[in-house]
């Protein structure tokens, strides 16, 4: 029997394996490349739809529930109807530019699956410099944001476009040194090698790496101004921000990019400090037998559907029983609890002010990144306890100093004088 854990690595070893030898290299690269190319319009599509039941949910609403059961092909319908849609590109546009920046903006986020280590053994490419690829891609979409809105020749599309690339340059600074914490520790800017140092311990459960996954996540939000950094979008002064004038599968394209880098924030903030693939040995029968419960228990689900549902999974239960369950659910099931989190910020907090939110960056998480990085030497440095307990009172103290020194200043009492 196969492992579970290794299904799909060895489903399509033993498919190229049949092939010859000089086309396997090319067919096994294919494989790879199509996957990701599929996988990621159907990530944003359903993440969508999550996104939309969460808050939905959180507001006391059902969200889409008239398309297919539960709602789950309202994705698919707003696909086809932004495929229906007029294509409007304003008068005295850059028709080339307009064309080109949300394709600009689509095409690095999709570039990132190819590092990401999905699970053991499960990563496109396992570049020696994944980390620095990562970075490097994440910065092209302040370029296509910028050319999206001077192509529109609209003044709010470049308001917006301005706004968005001072942002992401702004938490790009706090986000790449939190990273540094994580380079410092492991010796390493390959992935993989980032997530087998975590096989001990995840980083997240460190001083250093709770600060610096929290500053990295933060900055990663801001990037994709995701709520309650969504300043450049803000409706009620700048209509839609640098896509105003987009329209179509043009602004389709647009929005996918922000859901699969909102995706990816979370997917490389696991990699990063949540251990990745690694999760402690709980047999696969547990996780068989609770999906199997909810299942059972679905009121929406006709009752044959529900008996073949715990009738499969009872059997996929007891087939892999005794192995622990797979990497590559641990690395699903993080990465979307850390994207309630996303979409729980958005449906909880208001948006920022633009001081608020440049001053968050500059005046608050640039420092707590450098203080991150003495804080991870220390750890790394002094045997424990002295380095833990060191590095936790050196955070401490910079947080309750920088707290104070951004607290905003007090309000003089106004006087009134009336006229008699």
């Amino acid at each position: 029997m196969s492992s579970l854990d290794q299904l799909f690595v060895e489903v399509t070893r033993s498919l190229v394996s049949r092939l010859p030898p000089w086309l396997a290299p090319w067919a096994s690269m294919l494989a790879t490349i199509g996957a990701i190319a599929a996988a990621a319009p159907v990530i944003m599509m359903y993440l969508t739809w999550l996104e939309r039941k969460l808050i939905a949910r959180m507001q006391n609403r059902l969200g889409p529930n008239r398309v297919g059961l539960y709602g789950l092909l309202q994705p698919i319908a707003d696909g086809v109807k932004m495929f229906i849609k007029e294509d409007i590109v304003p008068r005295g546009a850059d028709r080339l530019l307009h064309l080109l920046a949300p394709i600009v903006a689509v095409a690095p986020v999709i570039l990132l699956f190819a590092v990401l280590p999905f699970g053991r053994n499960m990563v496109g490419a396992d570049l020696h410099v994944g980390l620095l690829y990562f970075l490097a891609l994440g910065s092209i979409t302040s370029y296509a944001i910028f050319m999206g809105g001077w192509a529109s020749r609209s003044k709010f599309s470049m308001l917006g476009a301005m706004r968005t690339v001072a942002q992401i340059i702004s938490y790009e600074v706090p986000g790449v040194l939190s990273v540094v914490a994580v380079i410092m520790v492991t010796g390493t800017l390959s992935l993989v090698g980032i997530v087998e140092a975590q096989a001990d311990h995840w980083f997240l459960f460190t001083p250093w790496g709770f600060v610096a996954g929290a500053i990295f996540f933060m900055s990663g939000i801001a990037e994709v101004n995701r709520t309650p950094f969504d300043m450049p979008e803000a409706e009620s002064e700048l209509v839609g921000g640098f896509h105003t004038e987009y329209s179509g599968m043009k602004f389709a394209l647009w929005y996918m990019a922000e859901f699969l880098e909102a995706f990816a924030i979370c997917a490389f903030t696991t990699t990063l400090f949540l251990g990745g693939w690694q999760g402690p040995p709980i047999p696969f029968w547990i996780l068989a037998a609770l999906l199997a419960l909810l299942v059972g228990t679905a009121k929406s689900l006709a009752l044959p559907a529900r008996g073949l549902g715990v009738l499969a999974l009872v059997a996929l239960g007891g087939l892999y029983a005794r192995q622990p369950i797979p990497s590559w659910i641990w690395f699903f099931a993080k990465t979307y609890v850390l994207v309630f989190v996303l979409v729980w910020l958005r449906g909880t907090f208001p948006r920022l002010r633009i001081d608020q939110l440049m001053g968050f960056a500059w005046k608050f998480l640039l420092p707590m990144a450098l203080v991150t990085i003495l804080a991870a030497g220390l750890w790394s440095l002094m045997p424990f306890p002295y380095g833990t307990v060191l590095a936790v009172l050196i955070l401490a103290a910079s947080y309750a100093v920088l707290v104070r020194w951004n607290r905003p200043a007090s309000l003089s009492p106004r006087t009134y004088v009336l006229a008699d």
